[in-house]
């Protein structure tokens, strides 16, 4: 209180000490002074009111399905085999009775978006073992009252669901506008983690279009530190207006439990999707049928570009848009239609929100070109036909018989080098025709070897210019040494997988 007393007495006897101290009118404040930083007029105390209001229309969502059983040798049945006899049934199933199954289902949350029981939650929640659905859907309100749920439809793709209650005048609560979130706002999640009922937690907006998944058309979560455990999914994400501007989705965490980083489907990209599912309709998203990787340092520097300014393209579906447009491997997006590429708006995401059919302008750059290509985007596939068309594996790490390379190439990059023999395509399971050269030893202390590369895997072009033999392989890399570059972009092939892009060090060595 003496310091309080002792501010005022310089106050009311020293005014012109007192500016001078703190600057003049117009200078300058510190950016947490108070005066910047006081609380906005409605700023809560408290959240109280607020979740009292929201929880009646947020909801448990209990799963069951029943699923199949590996079934276990039963050491008695090659006894009565032998024995001209049959194994009796077992009453659970297994040898000599019918498949065994066993019950299994999930726990999550949901929230009321319409007074008649549109419940919007997560596909993953309602996504059955066998690629389906689920048995049966409860939706358990606050008041312990249960409704069996119709699913109305469920996209994959950004992991939303809606589901269907019978009911009327049931409480509900409306979309937000997840545009205006800015980092530091203040939010409140609501639902069952854990199975525990509802639930509620406040924290702020940590970060905005945080990508996780790699999933690009949707990688674009709010991340919280708002408590979001096992069970949230599905649940709300509340402004502290009570708008929904987002889906509990996911969390990050080396324990399973909340660590402070909760992340959400943002409203945005949520209620087309909800309002598509709703009309019994699938969401419309554009597709170009290229495999793409961001511009990262080593990859950007060995094409003498900025670092995420742009993807660079992986791979090209024949007959798809891109291929069609004159798209080409090793062609670098960094603009599409009036909207740059950056690692916040991907070329997917910015695809994936154009009108299927419209033609799009691109801009690439190519061999240091910049060039305009005009695409037209088709409608984009499910996810299992995305899954299947992308194959997988990762081959193994056989390799041909034969002499390896030793010249400056492959000291440059630590690797041992020989020509691709059909013997090797064989061996390494590679598609039939694949060509280039295929590594046979890797050094340890190599950039390469920090990368990933390994035994058996295939390089196909040396900064996009395709290679058969090491002596090619050499000739790229004193070309880009010439140049002043330091990394050359190696593409690699390592069995079914998809090609990818790698940028390797070559000033080290």
């Amino acid at each position: 209180m003496r310091y309080a007393y002792g501010v005022a007495g310089a106050l009311l006897l020293g005014g012109t000490a007192f500016s001078i101290a703190t600057g003049p009118v117009g200078a300058q404040v510190a950016q947490n002074s108070p005066s910047m930083l006081a609380p906005k007029p409605g700023a809560p105390m408290s959240f109280a009111d607020l979740a009292a209001r929201l929880q009646p229309a947020v909801v448990n969502i209990s799963t069951k399905q029943r699923v199949a059983v590996k079934q276990q040798v039963d050491p008695f049945e090659d006894f009565f085999r032998r024995f001209g006899g049959q194994a009796p049934a077992d009453p659970n199933g297994g040898p000599g009775g019918q498949p065994t199954t066993r019950e299994a289902g999930s726990l999550g949350s949901g929230f009321i978006v319409s007074p008649d029981g549109y419940i919007v939650t997560n596909n993953h929640l309602i996504a059955g073992e066998n690629g389906g659905t689920v048995d049966s859907v409860t939706v358990i309100m606050t008041d312990r009252k249960e409704y069996t749920a119709r699913i109305v439809g469920r996209d994959q793709a950004s992991d939303l669901a809606l589901l269907k209650i019978q009911g009327t005048n049931l409480p509900f609560v409306q979309w937000g506008d997840s545009t205006r979130a800015r980092v530091g706002d203040w939010v409140v999640a609501i639902g069952n983690p854990y199975g525990l009922g509802g639930t509620v937690t406040a924290g702020i907006i940590s970060a905005l279009h945080r990508g996780i998944t790699g999933n690009g058309a949707y990688d674009r979560y709010i991340q919280t530190d708002a408590s979001i455990n096992m069970g949230n999914s599905g649940g709300p994400m509340f402004d502290v207006n009570g708008n929904v501007i987002g889906i509990n989705s996911a969390l990050i965490s080396p324990t399973g439990a909340s660590v402070g980083i909760g992340l959400a489907i943002p409203a945005e990209l949520a209620q087309p999707v909800i309002e598509t599912l709703r009309k019994g309709q699938r969401p419309s998203r554009g597709y170009l049928g290229v495999g793409l990787q961001p511009l990262d340092e080593n990859i950007a520097a060995s094409l003498g570009l900025p670092k995420d300014q742009g993807e660079i393209v992986r791979s090209v579906q024949p007959n798809d848009p891109a291929a069609k447009a004159g798209v080409q491997q090793g062609d670098v997006i960094v603009r599409v239609g009036d909207m740059p590429v950056t690692p916040d708006q991907t070329v997917s995401y910015l695809i994936a929100n154009t009108q299927v059919g419209s033609r799009v302008p691109i801009e690439i750059v190519r061999d240091g070109r910049h060039m305009t290509l005009t695409v037209v985007p088709a409608q984009r596939p499910t996810e299992d036909a995305l899954a299947k068309a992308a194959g997988g594996g990762t081959g193994d790490d056989a390799t041909a018989n034969g002499p390896s390379a030793t010249g400056p190439a492959t000291r440059a990059l630590g690797l041992s080098l020989q020509p691709l023999s059909p013997s090797a395509i064989q061996a390494l399971s590679l598609p039939p025709g694949t060509h280039g050269v295929v590594i046979t030893a890797v050094d340890a202390s190599s950039d390469a070897s920090d990368k990933g590369l390994r035994r058996g895997d295939v390089i196909i072009s040396v900064n996009r210019a395709l290679v058969t033999t090491p002596a090619q392989v050499t000739a790229a890399v004193t070309a880009a040494r010439a140049a002043g570059r330091n990394s050359v972009l190696l593409l690699v092939k390592r069995g079914t997988a998809p090609e990818a892009f790698i940028g390797v060090d070559i000033a080290q060595r």
